[in-house]
């Protein structure tokens, strides 16, 4: 049964007292003590109450002059960009992507230039040997970095280790999912494994000021593996994409709390390992002698760089009574059937008997809803059978009642195309102009659809 807690409070000066007395002991006030009907407290209460035999901690304003993070840069831009500047001194970055993606090259490689511009980098393999580690930076051309290599999966041992030389100011584990912690039971890779490792990792790297960087692996969908709670705890999140039949890799940013988001960098793997590109679009645009119906150039917008890619479209007509495909590689396949609606509702288009492909070239993925009117473009140019101009790019995007709307950053898609030798613009009304580039502008997708089949 719960116990009633008997006090006396005084009312001179709010002071509570277990038992009564004729003078208050702290105001010095006589007959103020007055018996107080307190809280009804059960033993569970008396343990599990928070609200005192804490630590005070301090409290500061939000207008507080403060010193910001130092940054790190790694001397390779790409990555530096999709981090925002460099990495962040006390921070936790993770790293995911497909097996043999180029995950532990590129780390490799950006602790190679650190080390040798005089920071102390500390890299932990729970994948491979050191000896395996430092035969591949032998074959980069990295094996002088004064890189601390070191091949371990006990989170214990390798933080009692860092704890008692110098701290690092970057540590890498690769990977995460291969860590041990044998605070709790459980093998590696298991979900509550994956959380304990990287919180006491992670609270390393706040209470010493290391940036550390962890390799997560992924699932068959292309997600990080492990609990979802692990992209929470770090601050920046980071995707290495790709396929392995092309050359080019991007490592995008998902999550960033010291920089922006969205932002990617661009890789080709050579035999020295990954290069920067510095101009994505020459990966991802075809080259063509002689015009191509359903060819049509886009200029994606990634973060705050604009990528050119082709949105190439074919259609081929079946007989009657056969049931058409839809296949899409690159794009969303929903949008696409949205596209082919509209055309046909709005414009007077017959896509009902015809087969429709649609790629995007170099295997580029492209979540831009910009791209509505390329592809627009493209599907009208393959089923008319008549080539666009090879000097033409197109951006817009499309709604339900065939409006053309105007998307972010126009004048800065048509300065990257003008740029790279582009001439002529299929655009929303409303776009202002740049130099070298002729405007189209359309303010319906009927009107395009006539603009391309010459009609009036």
């Amino acid at each position: 049964m719960a116990k009633v807690q008997k006090r006396y409070a005084c009312q001179a000066c709010g002071s509570v007292s277990p038992k009564w007395a004729g003078q208050c002991a702290d105001c010095g006030e006589w007959n103020t003590l007055v018996e107080d009907a307190g809280a009804v407290v059960t033993p569970f209460q008396a343990r599990h109450n928070l609200q005192s035999g804490g630590r005070a901690i301090d409290l500061t304003g939000l207008n507080t002059d403060a010193p910001l993070p130092d940054r790190m840069p790694t001397g390779i831009a790409e990555l530096d960009r999709a981090l925002g500047g460099g990495f962040v001194a006390g921070s936790a970055t993770l790293i995911g992507g497909d097996p043999g993606i180029g995950k532990s090259t590129l780390l490799l490689q950006a602790t190679a230039k650190l080390a040798s511009a005089g920071k102390a980098v500390a890299y932990v393999s729970g994948e491979e040997a050191a000896d395996q580690v430092r035969l591949r930076a032998r074959r980069l051309g990295l094996g002088q970095a004064p890189v601390q290599l070191a091949a371990a999966t006990s989170v214990r041992d390798i933080l009692t280790t860092l704890g008692q030389g110098a701290v690092p100011d970057l540590l890498v584990i690769d990977s995460i999912q291969t860590m041990h912690s044998d605070l709790i039971e459980g093998a590696p890779g298991t979900v509550s494994q994956v959380r304990a490792a990287a919180g006491e990792l992670i609270r390393f790297a706040k209470e010493r000021g290391t940036a550390v960087v962890l390799v997560g692996h992924v699932t068959k969908d292309g997600s990080i593996a492990g609990p979802r709670v692990l992209e929470h705890m770090v601050d920046t999140v980071l995707s290495f994409e790709g396929e392995r039949s092309h050359q080019y890799r991007i490592l995008r940013a998902i999550k960033n709390r010291f920089g922006g988001t969205d932002e990617i960098g661009v890789f080709a793997m050579g035999e020295d390992g990954l290069d920067e590109v510095s101009n994505p679009s020459a990966l991802f645009l075809t080259h063509r002698d002689e015009n191509v119906s359903g060819a049509i150039v886009f200029p994606a917008l990634e973060g705050t760089r604009p990528v050119l890619v082709e949105i190439q479209a074919l259609t081929v007509r079946l007989a009657s009574g056969a049931t058409p495909r839809r296949a899409v590689v690159g794009w969303d396949s929903g949008r696409l059937a949205m596209i082919l609606a509209v055309l046909e509702a709005r414009c007077g288009l017959s896509f009902s008997t015809a087969e429709v492909y649609l790629n995007v070239a170099g295997g580029y993925r492209i979540s831009d809803p910009a791209a509505d009117l390329a592809v627009a473009a493209a599907l009208v140019s393959a089923l008319s059978e008549r080539p666009l101009p090879s000097d033409a790019i197109a951006f817009g995007e499309i709604a339900l009642s065939g409006e053309v709307r105007p998307v972010a950053h126009g004048p800065l898609r048509l300065k990257e195309a003008a740029k790279l030798g582009f001439e002529r613009a299929l655009a929303p009304v409303g776009v202002k102009e740049t130099a070298g580039m002729r405007l189209s502008g359309f303010a319906r997708l009927g009107a395009l659809v006539d603009h391309l089949l010459g009609r009036g």
